[in-house]
């Protein structure tokens, strides 16, 4: 039985009144949490949802998010969690190429989850802490106690990736995917029944779910959920929360790391932070050991398509191989590959390609892009740039997208940013490319300054010319107050692109001019 309600009804048995969830005031033990859960599933079974059926959630995070993803597995049927930020035509499109059955929305996101056209049930904030009670009458005691058999390739979960020329990609995990993740992270963090996570990262994204996420509840611990970001209220959390471990977005790391450090509160029961999703700038890991000595920054890497964290850093290795995202887990292989496919040696750089049991198989409907992904070894191809060492820890050098190619150079724009970040007057930088008539692309930085510096163009000319070859120096620069982000931290350089393309970016030079 692979359903994820089994690990509800073990839990219940053997540490029935221990602590699953937490969210604000409301602490739930197993018991409850598993009669909650089943309860949901009965509301749910009364209203058409049965196996296969594809359950589309527009949700902050809330006990309710928690509860449907046990309740639907329970019935056999498929979670869909979908970003909130979504327009109504985006939800459209996801929800009809997965074909959905039914959308739950909380009641803020009526309007964009009203796009889909399917069935809806819409979440105030009593249904968010409660929704099977909503659902049923909170006296009536039913709980669905018909659990449909799921195998290990039966689907679990659809996801949709952002798109970038194209529409968005639906990545399939499986049962196999899910608990392969979950079995990885389970062993390489040492999740036990004590573990006490805090989940900030929104639910419908990997980060939140997954890195390390349920993993925690498969392991017995305790998930501590908050339904939004706030820097200062992340700290309280884990201060109050006694908490173990949490992931946060780059950005997120970010935010905290530039509160002041007077007046913070004691944060000594933490143990890691997972922060990866981007290239970390070690300036980054440094201040987090210098602010937090107490707890490891594991930076990682990994993907929507393997269910995330496919490398973590390991204790103790955080400086000696500072500047790489760790080491490849157990049940799962990388490795380094040409365009053809050809495995390269040890410091080679090349595109990331991963393989194992939590590696998704296919993207929904959609058999030429999978063909594309995969290579014919089963090895699937991340779209990353990347060198491993030789003893394995991997290096993100670039997004293949990403790569600038200027008069027929490759310009990696990690390497640029690399440079700008140790300027003092930079908070945070992202370099993109900008078509040229004569170099074909040309690179362009945009920095977010730290608060109260300033920067001319040609202080960043002159500070990057002292470290970089001429042809890789930013040949603009645009001042901005943050930057486009996804939400889980990734900086949207394809949005950069669009913005400058369109003259929505005030450059150096209109700056300059008073415009």
């Amino acid at each position: 039985m692979f359903n994820l309600s089994s690990c509800l009804t073990a839990n219940a048995r053997q540490r029935p009144d221990a602590e699953a969830l937490v969210y604000g005031d409301l602490r739930l033990d197993w018991r409850t949490l598993e009669a909650r859960a089943l309860h949901l599933a009965a509301a749910l079974a009364e209203r058409g949802i049965g196996a296969g059926g594809i359950v589309a959630l527009m949700m902050k995070n809330s006990p309710a998010f928690i509860e449907l993803i046990y309740a639907i597995s329970h019935l056999g049927a498929v979670v869909l969690p979908l970003n909130f930020r979504l327009s109504a035509d985006e939800v459209d499109y996801i929800a009809n190429h997965a074909g959905a059955v039914m959308i739950v929305a909380d009641d803020i996101f009526e309007s964009q989850a009203a796009g889909a056209r399917l069935p809806m049930i819409v979440l105030d904030s009593a249904a968010q802490m409660d929704m099977g009670a909503a659902l049923l009458d909170a006296s009536d005691g039913r709980r669905s106690t018909d659990i449909a058999p799921r195998g290990r390739d039966d689907l679990f979960r659809l996801m949709y990736t952002s798109g970038t020329t194209s529409r968005p990609k639906g990545v399939v995990h499986s049962y196999d995917n899910f608990y392969w993740k979950c079995y990885d992270h389970i062993l390489s963090l040492g999740l036990n029944g004590r573990t006490r996570l805090l989940v900030v990262g929104p639910l419908y994204h990997v980060g939140g779910s997954d890195l390390p996420g349920l993993a925690v509840h498969l392991a017995g611990g305790t998930v501590v959920l908050m339904r939004d970001y706030e820097p200062r209220a992340v700290l309280d959390a884990i201060a109050r929360e006694a908490i173990d471990g949490v992931w946060l977005a780059p950005v997120m790391a970010n935010d905290i790391l530039n509160l002041p450090a007077e007046g913070l509160p004691d944060i000594a029961s933490l143990r890691w932070c997972i922060a990866g999703g981007e290239r970390t700038p070690e300036s980054r890991i440094r201040a987090f050991f210098d602010r937090f000595p107490g707890a490891r920054y594991v930076d990682a890497y990994g993907m929507t398509e393997t269910v995330s964290g496919d490398t973590l850093m390991e204790p103790g290795r955080e400086f000696d191989k500072i500047g790489s995202v760790g080491r490849a887990l157990r049940f799962v292989e990388v490795e380094i590959r040409d365009e053809a496919g050809t495995r390269l040696p040890a410091g080679e750089e090349g595109e990331i390609c991963m393989r194992g049991p939590k590696v998704m198989r296919a993207y929904w409907r959609d058999p030429e892009r999978t063909a594309e992904a995969f290579f014919p070894d089963g090895f699937m191809r991340s779209g990353d740039v990347g060198y491993l060492d030789a003893e394995g820890f991997l290096f993100i050098t670039d997004r293949q997208k990403d790569m600038i190619i200027s008069g027929g150079e490759n310009i990696a724009s990690s390497e640029v940013e690399r440079v700008i970040y140790e300027h003092p007057a930079v908070k945070e930088t992202a370099v993109y490319a900008r078509p040229h008539p004569r170099w074909g692309e040309v690179a362009v930085a945009a920095i977010v300054l730290a608060e109260g510096r300033t920067m001319t163009y040609q202080q960043l000319h002159e500070h990057c010319r002292a470290r970089l070859a001429g042809f890789k120096c930013p040949k603009d620069m645009v001042l901005l107050a943050q930057l486009p982000r996804n939400p889980s931290g990734k900086v949207l350089k394809r949005r950069l692109r669009e913005l400058d393309a369109d003259g929505s970016l005030v450059t150096q030079e209109k700056v300059n001019n008073g415009a």
